[in-house]
């Protein structure tokens, strides 16, 4: 193992971003799957910082009338910017546990802050069905859960809206990998912004190995921090039920491990997010249970170190 890092937890018991309730029961799950234990296990300092809570924002109406919940992420978005940025500077990785996917636009925000500090640019994996990219305008759900990378990279439509954003993510900073649903106007933002996507069909003729080691060699030749979010949706829903917004095809089981021990074999990750849990969804705590251990194989976990389960 690598040192020992000091690490931060914070839940963000969020679910404001999507019609469908259950993920504010997110971080309570993580943590009765044994995150904690198991990070403490790996040699790790590890501290529970608690749940956050959001700001309170008057609520405000806007254009698209598909939009809700508006000054209630918009209040995460202000308190987990807040947060993050002293998670940053107190510990070597701040873990973000969610809450919906939301949440994000406060995380990253924070963190993005913090290193900008320190003259470090800070780049973005997003482990994801989804892109995340909608403006306010462009979203038809309504699901705000489905905007936190387009605020993050400043894109115009959120002033007045979120709080203001202190330092942008550079597109050329960002690597999406799973992605098997994107709206029509993300797909735009995509191919206009220049992002590097791997979506599925990539994954499966090239596998992840050579894509995510050339992103990483990016980030250290930058001398960049990393910011990792995971979504419960980049997994195949065959071995992630708990989310609500299930989209076939998704990652293996050890697609998924090798992706995590690429990156702690790196040493370049300094904030994470695990969000999307939707306990009420799960089957006897298997997704909590999955994304806990995927966390583990992060933080040093080998293969070797598992146990094998009574069937």
């Amino acid at each position: 193992m690598k040192t020992p890092r000091v690490i931060h937890i914070l839940g963000a018991p969020c679910d404001a971003g999507s019609r469908r309730p259950g993920c504010l029961m997110g971080p309570a799950a993580f943590r009765t799957a044994g995150l904690i234990p198991m990070l403490r296990a790996l040699g790790h300092k590890v501290t529970d910082r608690g749940d956050a809570a959001p700001d309170p924002v008057a609520p405000t109406a806007h254009a698209n009338p598909s939009v809700h919940e508006l000054d209630r992420v918009a209040g995460w978005a202000a308190a987990l910017q807040r947060a993050a940025a002293g998670m940053a500077g107190a510990s070597d990785l701040p873990v973000f546990l969610g809450g919906d996917h939301s949440i994000s636009a406060g995380t990253i925000a924070g963190v993005a802050a913090h290193h900008a500090g320190e003259g470090r640019p800070l780049f973005v994996l997003w482990l994801d069905a989804h892109p995340d990219l909608h403006r306010l305008s462009t979203t038809a759900s309504g699901h705000l859960h489905g905007t936190p990378m387009a605020y993050c990279l400043g894109l115009e439509g959120f002033d007045g809206h979120y709080p203001p954003l202190p330092a942008p993510v550079r597109p050329e900073h960002v690597c999406f990998m799973g992605l098997r649903s994107v709206d029509p106007a993300e797909a735009d933002l995509i191919g206009s912004l220049g992002l590097e996507v791997h979506d599925m069909r990539a994954i499966d003729e090239h596998g992840v190995v050579k894509p995510l080691s050339a992103f990483l060699d990016r980030v250290r030749a930058a001398g960049g921090a990393l910011h990792v979010s995971l979504d419960v949706d980049f997994l195949d829903p065959d071995i992630a039920p708990a989310v609500g917004t299930t989209v076939p095809g998704g990652a293996t089981f050890r697609e998924a491990h090798l992706i995590m021990e690429l990156l702690h074999d790196s040493g370049l990750v300094t904030s994470l997010d695990l969000v999307e849990l939707n306990p009420f969804l799960d089957h006897r705590g298997r997704t909590a249970i999955l994304m806990a251990d995927l966390c583990a194989s992060l933080l040093g976990r080998k293969v070797l170190d598992r146990l094998t389960s009574a069937a």
